[in-house]
C-alpha cells in the first residue's frame, strides 16, 4: 500500500473533485465514511466515541448513529466550541442528538473520565488537516485515551499525527486501527507514523481512488 499512499492536498482535491465534478453531495461522503468507521468497531461493550467540531467530528457522529442502529451501546463525547460545528457536521450531530438524546460536550479535564470506562474508542477529534500542535483539553484527551490501554479506532488519521510527514504534532493517539478513505496516506509510512496507526483499512466512501484520475 505505501506506494499508493497519497498527500493531504491530494486527498482533499480528490473530496473536491467527488462533490464538484461527480455531484456527490459532501454530506454523502461523511455519511459513507461514518458507515466505514462503525463496520471496523468488532467486539462487544460500549463505545466511547469522541469527536472535535469540524469534518473529522462529523464522520464520528455519523459513525455513532450507525453504531446505535445496530444495537450498540454508545456514548459520544465533544470537545471544542459549539459556535465551531457547522455545515455536515452539525448535520449529523443535530441527527444523532434526536436519537440519542445525550451527547457530552466536555469543557474540563474532569469530564474526560468516563472515557476511559468503555470497551472501544472512536477517535474522531482532528482529521488530516491539523497543521499545529495539539494543546490544551484536546491533549488531554489524547493523553487519557493512550493512558487507558482501551482498543482505538481512529477515523482517517490517529488524531494528532501529521498526515503527510508522520510526526506526532505534540501529542497524538496510539491507534490499533486507523480507518482512512480513499487511500492511505503518507505519513503512515514516515517518522512516527508506522508506532502511530496500527492497522490500516482503506475505504472508499463511495467511489474508488482511480475515478479521479
Amino acid at each position: 500500500m505505501r506506494n499508493k499512499a497519497i498527500s493531504v492536498r491530494q486527498a482533499q482535491a480528490f473530496d473536491k473533485f467527488a462533490q464538484e465534478k461527480l455531484g456527490i453531495p459532501s454530506i454523502v461522503l461523511m455519511e459513507n465514511a461514518g458507515r466505514s468507521v462503525a463496520e471496523a468497531c468488532a467486539g462487544r461493550g460500549e463505545i466511547a466515541v469522541v469527536c472535535g467540531t469540524g469534518n473529522n467530528g462529523g464522520d464520528g457522529f455519523a459513525a455513532a448513529r450507525h453504531l446505535l442502529n445496530a444495537g450498540r451501546e454508545i456514548k459520544v463525547f465533544v470537545i471544542g466550541e459549539k459556535t465551531k460545528l457547522k455545515n455536515d457536521a452539525k448535520i449529523n450531530l443535530d441527527a444523532l442528538v434526536k436519537m440519542l438524546e445525550k451527547v457530552r460536550w466536555v469543557s474540563t479535564a474532569k469530564g474526560l473520565k468516563d472515557i476511559a470506562q468503555a470497551g472501544l474508542i472512536v477517535d474522531a477529534l482532528f482529521g488530516i488537516g491539523l497543521n499545529t500542535p495539539v494543546a490544551g483539553l484536546y491533549r488531554k484527551a489524547i493523553e487519557m485515551i493512550n493512558r487507558s490501554k482501551i482498543p482505538v479506532v481512529s477515523v482517517d488519521v490517529p488524531s494528532g499525527l501529521n498526515a503527510d510527514t508522520g510526526r506526532v504534532m505534540g501529542m497524538a493517539v496510539r491507534a490499533d486501527k486507523t480507518v482512512t478513505f480513499v487511500a492511505p496516506k503518507k505519513g503512515f509510512y514516515k517518522a512516527d507514523g508506522p508506532l502511530y496507526c496500527g492497522e490500516v483499512i482503506v475505504r472508499d466512501i463511495g467511489i474508488i481512488r482511480s475515478a479521479a484520475k
